[in-house]
């Protein structure tokens, strides 16, 4: 009965919680000599623990799924650990009474009555003189979540000053708690690459390789066994399941094949199963994150997205709280900076010239989770096939996603999304069409969003105009904007790519009206190489914080004065192909008025030119705002004047 009731501890959720907890318990071989990608992370922790006297508590965070809690009883079981040791499993919601009584448990399995006692301060006592009997201890809190319950915990544990030695090792999927809440090291447990996905599969598809017949099986699966593995993108949990799954159909090739390429439902199937474990991780993140995460789902799986488009859909969704002082794109970051300490959200790193990261996105499996979430709750839904835009699904969603721009010329698809009156964003994110087709925004005068970039308009749909709630709108199209865009008073971000065809050396060209200017809430503008028309009097766009891609011939003094607090300049320099002069860079000449300026990007379009043929006069240092933090420049140097060297290095 005693050993019974102690097993029972070894997981203190609340009851309401046990029907639905999920194990996240990952066996990585079960071999201590050689754990999955684990093995220099282990010996690392093992040293600190037993060795390192000035190291009290190490941590260990990551994903959930990527094995924290597997690499943490493989250590607390290891022989050279000391004697005394006890393993408790914390969790969101906890109680502290049946943590204590874990604890004791298997501390001091002797104390019978204890296990019944309801008063915390006497397990509490119990507890610390229980440890304080032993000369080295270890107790391992698996799964933590907030610091509260270490500053609940601390007082049951012996001073540092007692003789006893306690060493505490701490499992938990936010990177904050990790290194906030304890004095110590902490680790992230990363993904596995593909080598050691393929190894860890391979380990629980075929346990004894050593077998002819096993081995020539393992030569024959082996290349798309490891596309398999590759596809779980590093996440053991993810990889275990899978192999489960595998282990119950047929080891041909043919049925591998289907399973490398997608064409069968067994990844699907493993994602759903292990929904439940990552579940927390959204469950838990507060309301305004959880917006953020759902969000981030919309896009196709393994995408990849900008910071500033990021930035710029959760402000026009509203997701961004306005602040006195502070920019959306300081909130944002302050937001994904989060989203990442949670281990939710995934940076992907660019190559770009200062190393700095612009990408960010979500793994497969929280994709999947992202998208499950985001259907039950009306907030967004994905449109891939004829049968996603008929499905019952659709109804009554606040955001759709396009992930295939065809589906707008399939006629009962186009009538399902037109009957979607809800929708207030719409996200057309799937590959560039070469041909229009029609979009049905006469239908959905409720839209906030309309990216639709990567479908090709000839002229401006006029449609638009009477959307009088867009506050985001992205679109690719040749011709004028009409001079009517002044009734889309909420705007605050406007991106107009041309179609190539049409982006041409086209000398003082514009294709904005002059009531541009009478949108005051602008704070984003893109405009692939136009001027921008001349403003009447008492224009200004003060509201204006990013202009990019404008002609070099709008950076005048008049048009500069009229945007004050501009923070983002991005210039496309146009140079003569014969008789080169300074004309094209009189555009630096006003850039010191604008003293909110941080960066300021210049790009040369002339195909025709090398960069070796491209170097811009030496400028003095005067001209540059002293606010100014980053300058780059494509297939142009700039120099400045009274140094050595460029200041600024050219990009090509």
């Amino acid at each position: 009965m005693k050993k019974a009731y102690v097993e029972e501890l070894h997981n203190p959720l609340p009851p309401e919680e046990d029907d639905r907890a999920a194990s996240s318990e990952i066996d990585l071989g079960g071999n201590k000599s050689y754990m999955v990608g684990f093995y220099d992370l282990y010996q690392t922790v093992i040293y600190d623990v037993l060795y390192d006297d000035e190291i009290r508590t190490v941590s260990l965070y990551g994903a959930a799924g990527v094995g924290k809690t597997t690499l943490a009883k493989e250590i607390c079981e290891d022989p050279s650990i000391f004697e005394c040791r006890a393993f408790v499993t914390i969790g969101p919601k906890y109680q502290l009474k049946e943590i204590l009584k874990c604890i004791l448990a298997q501390v001091d399995p002797d104390c019978d009555k204890l296990l019944v006692e309801e008063d915390g301060e006497v397990l509490s006592k119990y507890v610390y003189r229980s440890l304080n009997c032993w000369v080295l201890y270890l107790i391992v809190l698996d799964d933590v979540w907030d610091l509260q319950v270490w500053h609940e915990l601390k007082r049951s544990f012996p001073d540092e000053e007692e003789e006893s030695e306690g060493r505490f090792l701490v499992t938990t999927r936010s990177r904050e708690v990790a290194e906030s809440c304890f004095a110590g090291r902490a680790f992230e447990v990363p993904f596995l690459d593909k080598a050691e996905s393929w190894n860890l599969l391979r380990q629980k598809m075929f346990p004894s390789p050593q077998l002819e017949e096993v081995g020539r099986k393992i030569a024959e699966l082996e290349e798309v066994g490891r596309k398999i593995a590759e596809n779980c993108e590093g996440l053991p949990l993810l990889i275990i399941t899978i192999a489960k799954l595998l282990s119950k159909a047929d080891k041909t090739l043919e049925y591998w094949t289907k399973v490398a390429e997608k064409k069968d439902s067994i990844l699907s199937e493993a994602n759903e199963q292990i929904s439940e474990v990552l579940f927390p991780s959204y469950e838990y993140l507060p309301q305004h994150l959880k917006a953020c995460f759902l969000y981030m789902g919309v896009v196709p799986q393994n995408y990849e997205i900008p910071l500033s488009k990021l930035i710029k859909w959760w402000s026009a969704e509203g997701f961004l709280e306005r602040v006195q002082g502070r920019t959306s794109e300081s909130i944002a970051l302050e937001f994904l900076c989060e989203l990442l300490s949670k281990n939710v959200v995934m940076v992907i790193p660019n190559e770009s010239s200062d190393g700095g990261i612009k990408n960010y996105g979500l793994h497969s499996s929280f994709w999947y989770l992202s998208n499950r979430e985001a259907g039950k709750n009306k907030f967004s839904y994905n449109l891939n096939t004829r049968a996603d835009g008929l499905a019952e699904g659709i109804k009554g969603q606040r955001r759709l996603c396009i992930h295939n721009n065809i589906l707008f010329g399939i006629k009962d698809v186009y009538n399902s999304i037109a009957s979607t009156s809800t929708v207030c964003s719409l996200l057309c994110i799937g590959p560039h069409h070469p041909y229009p087709v029609p979009i049905c925004l006469e239908y959905l005068r409720l839209l906030r969003v309309l990216d639709a970039l990567t479908i090709r308009f000839y002229e401006f749909p006029v449609e638009v105009l009477n959307l009088v709630h867009l506050k985001y709108l992205a679109i690719t199209f040749n011709g004028h904007l009409p001079t009517f865009i002044s009734k889309l008073w909420n705007l605050e971000c406007l991106i107009i790519r041309r179609n190539l065809s049409t982006v041409k050396s086209h000398g003082n060209s514009s294709y904005l009206p002059m009531e541009i200017w009478d949108l005051r809430k602008l704070e984003h503008l893109q405009i692939t190489g136009s001027n921008l028309p001349k403003p009447r009097e008492g224009s200004f766009l003060s509201n204006l914080l990013a202009l990019l891609d404008v002609s070099a011939q709008s950076c005048t003094e008049d048009v500069l004065g009229r945007i004050p607090n501009l923070q983002k300049l991005g210039i496309r320099i146009e140079l003569p192909l014969e008789n080169v002069d300074l004309e094209p860079f009189f555009c630096f000449d006003h850039i010191s008025h604008l003293h909110e300026l941080n960066t300021l990007k210049c790009v040369v379009v002339n195909p025709q030119i090398t960069l070796s043929e491209i170097v811009a006069p030496i400028f003095p240092l005067s001209i540059f705002p002293s606010s100014l933090v980053k300058l780059t420049s494509q297939r142009l140097r700039i120099s400045v004047g009274g140094n050595e060297q460029d200041l600024f290095t050219a990009k090509s």
